[in-house]
């Protein structure tokens, strides 16, 4: 993960998304930007669909081991491709407004059940 974070900007614009789109039109968005990325044939980004779809992400530049980082960082089962849930959470994981918002919206239930 050092290594990607090194190499790419990183502006967080996912919480603003949220609150322009709502939480089901924000996950319609990365459920489409995952479509943009996978292999039509596998159903699954792979290294090879996101390589050569990267420039529609401005990463052309990338590396052959950047682009492996980047599948090994989201890849929860191991098959060293990601599917939609594995591109989804990485999403959320790579965003730290979401993450410390999820972290404020559990607090918020927690404490509410607790009343």
């Amino acid at each position: 993960m050092a290594a990607f974070e090194s190499a790419v900007d990183f502006e967080d614009y996912f919480p603003s998304m949220i609150v322009r789109l709502g939480a089901e039109g924000f996950i319609g968005e990365l459920c489409n930007g995952f479509q943009l990325l996978m292999d039509c044939e596998k159903g699954l980004i792979t290294f090879e669909s996101l390589k050569r779809n990267s420039f529609l992400l401005g990463l052309q530049d990338m590396g052959d081991d950047e682009f492996a980082c980047m599948l090994r960082e989201g890849d929860l089962d191991g098959d060293g491709n990601l599917n939609q849930l594995e591109f989804c959470i990485l999403m959320f994981r790579l965003s730290p407004g979401l993450m410390d918002g999820s972290k404020q919206w559990v607090q918020a239930e927690v404490d509410h059940v607790m009343i």
